[in-house]
This record gives structure tokens, C-alpha cells and sequence, in this order.
């Protein structure tokens, strides 16, 4: 099956970037679609300015909000892990819902990775759905890594974490957009604009895709 992957947006279908440590708007779904592109908009946990995606598979349904966009590249993505990167972090508190953290990410993002952590990113999907190929074992192999290096399992409230993937590209990216999704009006009046598909959420257009 061809690969789709899935750009989350907040509410109002903007994307935001760090600024010290104000959150401010970066790229508009109105200017991704008009120009094709989608650039990097996260600086966090140490790492180089990144855009981070998810790749839709069978096992890997869920998406980081509920709204955003599928589309398609030809583009080779530098590096993914088949969870968000942030239960690899050294922070004692980890946040699940982004509502609860999003005025404070500049403390969030400036968290660093535990040692070792290299050993959950991959260059190629198949061999990380190969090695990764549900998220009951990727849960598994996460808490074990955390244990090991001295940092308490995470509970079970962080599922969810664990159940969409982090397909990350350093660079602007050109892309052929698919499908807009999510439940709310503004997602429809989007997707009916710019002459695209609507759907209620990324899982529904894969199982859509399936059948």
C-alpha cells in the first residue's frame, strides 16, 4: 500500500513554531495548500528544527489532534520512531493531552532524551512496522528501555503515546495533499474549498481506503 501521511493542526488549522517562549503562527493550511510545501516547525528535545508527521499503517491509526491533513510525498523522510518522542524524555511529568501543556512548551521542548534512545529511531518504516509491528509491543519495549535507565514504566494514561508514529523530515517538503480530517465545521469548509476529500479522522479514511 502506498504511504500517507498525516500533518495535525491545532483548532484553527495553522501551525505553530517557538518564539523564546511564545507559540506563534507559522504556516497556514491555506498556504501549505496553495504552495504544495509544508516546512519544518518544531525545535524540541535538543534536536534540529524538524517537521514531524505521522505514516498511516494498519496498527497505527491514531493522529496528534484531532484535525489536520493526509497527503502524500516523494520526499524520503530522515529519521521516525514508532511513538512521539516525548516518553523518551528525562521529565518527570509527562503530558498526554497538548491543551494542558500548550502554553508552556518552551519548558516542555527543552527536556532532553534519555541516553540511548537512538535505539527506537529508524531511516526505513518497514523495518520499523517489521520490528515495531503493534503498539503492545512497542509499550513493552519502551518501559523496559525506561527501567533500565533508571526512569519509572509509564502508565497506562500514556497509551496513547505510543499509538500514532513520529515520521520526522528536516527539510521543506513537497507534498500532493489527499484528504482533509476532523469533526469540527472548519475542517469540512476546508476540505470542501479546496477540493478535497473530508473525513471525520485519519482512521476513518484508512479503512475507507482499505475497502
Amino acid at each position: 500500500m502506498e504511504t500517507f501521511y498525516v500533518k495535525s493542526f491545532e483548532q484553527d488549522f495553522i501551525l505553530k513554531t517557538l518564539k523564546g517562549k511564545k507559540k506563534v503562527p507559522f504556516q497556514s493550511i491555506q498556504n501549505i495548500l496553495k504552495t504544495s510545501i509544508v516546512k519544518p516547525n518544531t525545535k524540541s528535545f535538543g534536536r534540529e528544527q524538524r517537521l514531524a508527521c505521522t505514516a498511516l499503517s494498519k496498527n497505527y491509526l491514531k493522529t496528534y489532534r484531532a484535525q489536520g491533513l493526509i497527503f502524500q510525498t516523494k520526499e524520503k523522510p530522515d529519521h521516525m520512531a514508532p511513538f512521539d518522542l516525548v516518553i523518551l524524555t528525562k521529565a518527570k511529568k509527562i503530558i498526554v493531552q497538548y491543551y494542558r501543556m500548550q502554553d508552556n512548551l518552551h519548558l516542555y521542548y527543552n527536556h532532553q532524551l534519555i541516553p540511548g534512545f537512538k535505539k527506537f529511531i529508524f531511516q526505513d518504516s518497514k523495518k520499523m512496522f517489521k520490528t515495531f509491528n503493534s503498539p503492545e509491543k512497542t509499550w513493552k519495549a519502551v518501559n523496559e528501555f525506561r527501567q533500565k535507565a533508571g526512569f519509572k514504566p509509564l502508565s497506562k494514561q500514556k497509551y496513547k503515546l505510543i499509538q500514532y508514529n513520529e515520521i520526522v523530515f528536516n527539510n521543506p517538503i513537497k507534498i500532493k495533499p489527499i484528504a482533509i480530517f476532523g469533526y469540527r465545521k472548519i475542517a469540512r469548509e476546508i476540505a470542501k474549498q479546496h477540493n478535497l476529500p473530508h473525513f471525520i479522522s485519519a482512521k476513518n479514511f484508512y479503512e475507507k481506503l482499505k475497502n
